[in-house]
């Protein structure tokens, strides 16, 4: 059976900037071969940090759960940068994430970020380090965007090599400048080559394991 490599595109969303940057995000991850996007979402939280949502959004992705981190081969976090760092929702989820971290579910896993602010000085970078240290914990592979990437060299909107990035205007309503979604899309695509790359691999190792086993002679 071919495994087939899925990365999850998790985001929260407050005006549908970075709802629009993950669709982008994951047209990349689905343009390699056998690769398949899981976008998830996430709910509010309450001022005691509580989910105060249903527990099925009413339109849109399914909200996450904790087993989507460990059953996909990366992932690619995406939130509003709020006064510098991560949205409280996102901040919540990953707060969860003990049990995968001692048990190492995330652990040589590609991942990434991205971010919408309403200004070009609104926090990216220091919004995509917030949802990438979490990860680095987990032990997991960052991943970033090379210069390689023209749109990164052209851009006159955003575009950063630690992850993709949208200045969505103090009304919310900028639209996307062609470098924007370019990033986006090349984000999502090297995160699952990379993926790629490392099921490959373990696959490879697995199958030749057995194979070394079915050839021990027998003790009888």
């Amino acid at each position: 059976m071919v495994h087939m490599t899925e990365i999850l595109v998790l985001y929260y969303s407050r005006r549908g900037s970075v709802a629009e940057m993950a669709k982008a995000i994951s047209l990349g991850v689905e343009s390699i071969d056998g690769c398949s996007a899981r976008v998830r979402t996430l709910p509010e939280v309450s001022a005691n940090t509580e989910a105060t949502e249903e527990s099925i959004p009413a339109s849109g992705p399914p909200y996450a759960d904790l087993t989507d981190l460990e059953e996909c081969d990366g992932i690619i976090l995406g939130s509003p940068a709020y006064f510098g760092s991560m949205a409280a929702p996102m901040k919540y989820f990953l707060d969860q994430t003990t049990p995968q971290w001692l048990a190492g579910s995330l652990v040589n896993k590609p991942v990434a970020a991205f971010t919408s602010s309403s200004s070009f000085h609104g926090g990216q970078e220091t919004t995509l380090f917030a949802m990438l240290v979490p990860l680095l914990h987990h032990g997991a592979i960052v991943v970033g965007i090379p210069y390689t990437e023209q749109s990164l060299n052209t851009t006159h909107t955003c575009g950063t090599p630690y992850g993709a990035t949208h200045i969505c205007g103090q009304d919310g309503n900028m639209p996307f400048s062609d470098d924007e979604r370019n990033l986006c899309h090349a984000l999502g695509k090297r995160v699952a080559n990379l993926a790629t790359l490392i099921t490959d691999r373990k696959s490879t190792r697995l199958n030749s394991s057995h194979t070394d086993i079915s050839r021990m002679p027998s003790s009888a």
